[in-house]
């Protein structure tokens, strides 16, 4: 019997092609031998995996399957990733942890050149919320965790701390706050408790900065008017720009959408701002390789701004 990943690709493509012949060429095999592959499943199993009806479904039964097929494709991922260090003894592994929407701008920025200059490391990324990865951090389950709003930092995890953005107020062109014409308003453009008063996207609480905007809307006395929160700020960004109301979102994030028709109104740095930094457990025993990259990340250019000129971000 094939391995659960291999068997996970079958029951994809013909979820996806609704139908043998095309599945089996999008797999580069043969159609009777996938047919008969998932005849000899079903069989084995006792269970019915697929409904045949155009489109295919999994069944109540192949959908436990399809799931048990994933948890045994991701614990021998882990498996893999646990042994990689022993399998070749001159190896290290570093694990870091990060938030997706901030690892996508601080790790391009920082592995590849840290990478080309330690070939013997290898890097195993945890993607989760910041309270997850001080648990991780604390629970000695990853190495270093790259974060933002190192204040807010539990106790035991030690920060080293570098570069900073500003934040700004994202207006779509559909808004009648809109001005054309013109990318990076004036700080004093608008009235910010105005503006704070429109229909916001917001990430939820669980993220730095939106315990920074919470404090915004406090310091003017506002109730948000908040028609949407998202775990991911790419998502309230993209959705502020495509019109369904404003944000709060940086340089790092806005340089995606460089070419799009919007205004960004910048936010005091005395009202909002983010710190970057790279943090380890207190008292830990850090390895040479950890102390470079934690000098890497200290040497790094970590402070992104918006050209008004030229639309773009550096």
């Amino acid at each position: 019997m094939h391995d659960p990943e291999t068997v996970l690709h079958y029951l994809d493509a013909l979820l996806e092609e609704s139908n043998f012949t095309k599945a089996a060429r999008a797999l580069y095999i043969s159609q009777p031998y996938l047919t008969q592959t998932i005849k000899r499943l079903e069989e084995k199993l006792g269970i019915k995996l697929i409904n045949r009806t155009v489109p295919f479904t999994l069944t109540e039964a192949g959908t436990i399957y399809y799931k048990y097929l994933e948890n045994s494709v991701a614990s021998k991922r882990k498996l893999h990733s646990q042994l990689v260090k022993y399998e070749n003894p001159k190896l290290e592994v570093i694990r870091i942890s990060v938030l997706e929407s901030l690892g996508c701008f601080l790790i391009p920025t920082i592995l590849p050149n840290f990478l080309k200059s330690h070939p013997n490391i290898k890097v195993q990324l945890s993607e989760v919320s910041p309270r997850a990865s001080e648990n991780l951090l604390l629970a000695e389950e990853v190495d270093c965790y790259l974060g933002q709003t190192p204040k807010a930092l539990s106790k035991g995890i030690k920060p080293y701390i570098n570069g900073n953005e500003k934040y700004y107020i994202v207006i779509p062109a559909n808004s009648e706050f809109y001005q054309a014409g013109k990318f990076i308003l004036e700080p004093d453009a608008f009235d910010l408790k105005t503006l704070l008063q429109q229909p916001f996207l917001l990430s939820n609480g669980s993220s730095a900065i939106r315990h920074q905007v919470d404090g915004l809307f406090q310091k003017y006395k506002i109730k948000p008017n908040i028609i949407l929160e998202s775990q991911n700020v790419l998502t309230t960004t993209g959705l502020a720009i495509n019109g369904m109301g404003l944000t709060i979102s940086s340089a790092s994030i806005l340089k995606r959408y460089k070419e799009t028709p919007l205004n960004l109104l910048p936010i005091s740095p005395d009202l909002l701002s983010i710190e970057y930094f790279i943090a380890v457990k207190q008292g830990r025993k850090l390895t040479p390789g950890i102390q470079d990259l934690i000098t890497t990340f200290l040497r790094s250019d970590l402070s992104p701004e918006i050209k008004q000129t030229k639309r773009t971000i550096s």
